[in-house]
């Protein structure tokens, strides 16, 4: 079979899917574009360039090389961006941010299916000038511990004006929000645990009578990013998008304590990389999948 057939067919199941949307809370869902590139079938990061425009940044997950992707909107690839001196154990997650007049990528190293590491790592790097393959060397790293044991966590954002990376655990109940100093400090870092998420669904009792696998990660948190305007906080699960709202002046232990809005989302191959738009009036998501939808909502 031709490959460009699946890649159409993939199109024009998942158009029909949105069009219809029976099954989303979204007011706003469409499909922005498929991302076909054959290297890009464990996408788990998405992070809106702040340098140039209409780009996103994506990367894969675990075990893959030490790369990341300049996307445009409609999934193209635009240049690829080997990070130097490090693997990617298990990256998870990719935050964009600004600091001291200058554009970074955070990468989040930060995942841990089996419960095993005794440390994780955060990387960034400097956000490249022009999009042309090329090779980029970490303006810093993190290294760090958990403070009780290992977590496994696929959420990470950047809160730079309050100088923290937050971190939401994936598989406790209800997932756990840490905080870390952006800025490197000396030795290992241990993460500090500030609070709880309000308001993640709860599995259905039938489906976990009937489908329980299915029913026990449904609603685990798989990313999340910080908006534009520094006071909303949206997270992914694989079956819903919240977005949780800082109240005045208080900070993220309090804010994830309040009932985010939550949205269903529409249908999407294991859901797992979640971005603002410029501007923080939509997101883009997309997920685990070859071809891999990539969603633009309006929540």
């Amino acid at each position: 079979m031709r490959p460009h057939r699946p890649v159409r067919f993939a199109a024009l199941l998942l158009a029909g899917l949105l069009a219809g949307c029976g099954a989303s809370s979204l007011p706003f869902a469409q499909l922005s574009g498929l991302i076909v590139d054959p290297q890009l079938d464990e996408i788990s990061g998405l992070a809106a360039s702040h340098v140039h425009p209409d780009t996103l940044w994506v990367h894969n997950d675990g075990g893959n090389a030490p790369v990341l992707y300049a996307i445009g909107k409609r999934g193209a690839v635009l240049a690829r961006f080997r990070v130097a001196g490090v693997v990617n154990t298990d990256w998870e997650d990719i935050a964009a941010f600004d600091l001291g007049g200058r554009h970074y990528l955070l990468i989040a190293d930060t995942g841990d299916n089996g419960g095993l590491r005794h440390s994780a790592q955060l990387h960034v790097v400097e956000e490249p000038p022009t999009l042309a393959d090329a090779t980029l060397a970490p303006a810093w790293s993190i290294a760090f511990r958990w403070p009780d044991g290992p977590r496994d966590c696929e959420a990470v954002a950047v809160d730079a004006l309050r100088g923290q990376v937050l971190l939401i655990s994936k598989r406790h109940r209800p997932p756990e929000l840490f905080v870390l100093p952006l800025q490197p400090g000396r030795g290992v870092q241990v993460a500090r645990k500030v609070g709880a998420l309000a308001g993640i669904p709860e599995p259905d009792p039938a489906e976990l009578r009937d489908t329980p696998r299915t029913a026990r990660i449904r609603h685990q948190v798989t990313a999340a990013d910080l908006a534009p305007d520094g006071r909303r906080l949206a997270v992914l699960t694989y079956s819903e998008l919240l977005v949780y709202t800082r109240r005045g002046d208080e900070d993220w232990a309090a804010a994830v304590a309040h009932p985010p809005a939550v949205n269903t989302l529409p249908w999407l191959p294991q859901a797992e990389a979640l971005t603002w738009a410029p501007g923080g009036q939509a997101l883009y998501a997309s997920g685990e999948a070859m071809p891999a939808p990539l969603l633009y909502l309006n929540p």
